[in-house]
């Protein structure tokens, strides 16, 4: 019980620093690339050698995305990530439609865009499931 005593405060002390310091120590800001560790350069490509590795068919299409990307403005790389946000949180019947709906759009330009939007907004489900299955999005590949 002793032991309790003298041990217990002794012990807590520095698990109350350690909690008041970690906070801290985990919201600074992560350096620039050319200041990143080996190991940290090293955990953040892993990933993406292991895709790349892993999948020899869609090789040109990840470069071709990663080359869009950085010609991308800010403001264009905000709007996707809100919509890749917006799709991962889709049902799958809801992501059939929008994969539709994107592939069709894709052929458009910015007024028949914007014209398939209106109707589509107008449509019943019924409408929509029906245009889905006449207009079915194209196969994708598993990522």
């Amino acid at each position: 019980m002793n032991i309790m005593k003298t041990t217990l405060p002794g012990l807590l002390l520095p698990l109350l620093l350690l909690c008041a310091v970690a906070p801290a120590l985990a919201q600074q800001p992560m350096p620039e690339w050319d200041q990143l560790t080996p190991a940290q350069r090293e955990t953040l490509i892993a990933p993406m050698r292991d895709r790349w590795n892993a999948s020899p068919e869609r090789r040109q299409r990840t470069y071709e995305h990663a080359r869009s990307w950085q010609q991308m403005t800010p403001e264009q790389r905000e709007q996707a990530r809100r919509g890749m946000h917006r799709f991962e949180n889709m049902s799958p019947g809801q992501r059939r439609d929008a994969q539709a709906l994107f592939d069709k759009m894709r052929g458009m330009d910015k007024d028949q865009r914007q014209q398939l939007r209106e109707q589509w907004n107008k449509m019943s489900p019924e409408q929509r499931r029906q245009w889905v299955e006449a207009n079915p999005p194209a196969p994708r590949s598993p990522h």
